[in-house]
């Protein structure tokens, strides 16, 4: 199914969760924030929630610094 990710459309499995899209892209769940069409998904549920055909997604990956 066709996707938005950060800006871009992507092709990704059928009834993907947001844990699963991070896991193949290698991004760590703890050191991400999640967004789906406008709304901020929290961390427990990234097994939970599923991807649907067209959603937007924008990924921030969490950087530490000092």
């Amino acid at each position: 199914m066709e996707i938005t990710l950060n800006g871009k459309i992507m092709t990704i499995a059928d009834n993907s969760s947001i844990a699963e899209l991070l896991e193949s892209h290698n991004l760590p769940a703890v050191r991400v924030a999640v967004e789906i069409n406008g709304e901020i998904v929290r961390r427990h549920d990234f097994f939970s929630i599923r991807i649907k055909p067209h959603d937007r997604l924008e990924i921030v990956t969490l950087v530490g610094g000092g």
